[in-house]
């Protein structure tokens, strides 16, 4: 088994990769958590109304799948600036990362195949398909999340003849391993936390009984995220990842900072809610979400997740793991030209849907008739 005593000195491009890939994964979990907080809440509020659950289908419709980009990027960027990292997630983790994957496609099917039958089993079925797979993909990449802050050991197992630096590793447990009580809390406390910050999106963009409905269950919903993540990043911040080489006093305060901000964000959202402020309870949810991705990533810097035998990382870490240097260079420039504009078509696409949805207001629907891909 290889390990390193010393941590190899980790560069400028490296560390800021890992930076923006921080900030994929943020964008992802802000934008696409509320998608599957909502698919969750379908069956939460509207069981049994399933017109109520067409406007919340609706409130989502039209950034699902752009949503989704998101973690397509991040795995893109993964893939380029860290391909020893990639390759040891997807060769070891091989059946989490499979089931990710099917929550996300039976997520799409319902999107797309809910409407091409206008009866109400049929609908029904779709409906509850999409909550499985949003509730699947969450829990997944929760417990996933978790297992990278307590550290997945690893040995060495290749390195690349182009990059005499490159490692690739493989897992000394598997799929069953990672499900210890600490990673179990932190996939429930994703869960939750989704569902919250779904409740915000919903409280935003619906009217009429819906928003009733959501305006009783958000507060509820997000001062039981804000208990778990209390318990999840106490938990994380004073039993794992404490001897992290690669950090230093600053690094673990961050730690720290991020885990009381992400639950002053929740908090806040809870609040707002229950003063019906959903603009502001939204902001909350949001900054709750990014600053408990924020944390989970600050404890896996430079040792990207994993550890070694005896040693607190492995062979495997953000300096043996990247690209070249040219490699990242490049990448950094089409970045710097590439990521502005996709942040500016965001933020106008979210411009172009901002009314209120109620079951009044929407399009009638007419047997066998397909209005719209998300109706």
């Amino acid at each position: 088994m290889f390990t390193m005593e010393t941590p190899v000195p980790v560069g400028g491009l490296q560390a800021l990769w890992f930076l923006l890939i921080t900030v994929l994964w943020i964008g992802f979990f802000v934008l696409e958590g509320f998608d599957f907080g909502t698919g969750m809440l379908y069956q939460i509020l509207s069981r049994k109304e399933p017109e109520e659950r067409r406007v919340m289908v609706n409130a989502v419709g039209p950034m699902w799948d752009a949503n989704q980009v998101w973690l397509l990027t991040a795995g893109g960027a993964t893939f380029a600036a860290f391909p020893g990292w990639y390759a040891t997630l997807f060769s070891g983790l091989y059946l989490p990362l499979f089931l990710v994957l099917v929550g996300l496609i039976i997520r799409g099917i319902s999107f797309e195949y809910r409407a091409l039958n206008q009866s109400t089993p049929w609908k029904n079925v779709f409906d509850w398909i999409n909550s499985i797979g949003s509730f699947l993909v969450v829990l997944v990449l929760g417990v996933g999340v978790a297992n990278f802050i307590r550290g997945l050991p690893v040995y060495a197992t290749s390195a690349n003849g182009g990059n005499a630096n490159l490692i690739a590793g493989d897992f000394v447990h598997r799929f069953f391993g990672l499900f210890m009580p600490f990673a179990l809390v932190g996939g429930v406390t994703l869960v939750v936390v989704c569902i919250a910050h779904g409740a915000m999106w919903l409280g935003m963009k619906t009217s009429g009984r819906v928003l009733e409905k959501v305006e009783a269950f958000a507060p509820k919903a997000a001062y039981a995220a804000v208990v778990l993540i209390a318990v999840y990043g106490v938990w994380a911040n004073l039993g794992y990842r404490t001897d992290n080489p690669f950090l230093n006093g600053f690094g673990t305060l961050l730690r720290w900072v991020f885990a009381v901000l992400s639950i002053a964000g929740m908090a806040a959202a809870a609040y707002f809610a229950g003063k019906k402020r959903h603009g502001l309870a939204f902001i909350g949810s949001a900054v709750s979400v990014a600053m408990l991705v924020a944390c989970a990533f600050t404890a896996i810097y430079g040792t990207l997740g994993f550890v070694g035998d005896g040693v607190p990382y492995a062979a495997v870490n953000i300096a043996t793991a990247s690209s070249s240097h040219l490699t990242l260079l490049l990448m950094t420039i089409f970045a710097v030209i590439l990521v502005p504009i996709v942040l500016l078509y965001t933020i106008w696409a979210y411009t172009r849907f901002t009314r209120r949805l109620a079951v009044g207001n929407l399009p009638s629907e007419l047997a066998g008739t397909k209005v719209g891909a998300a109706a």
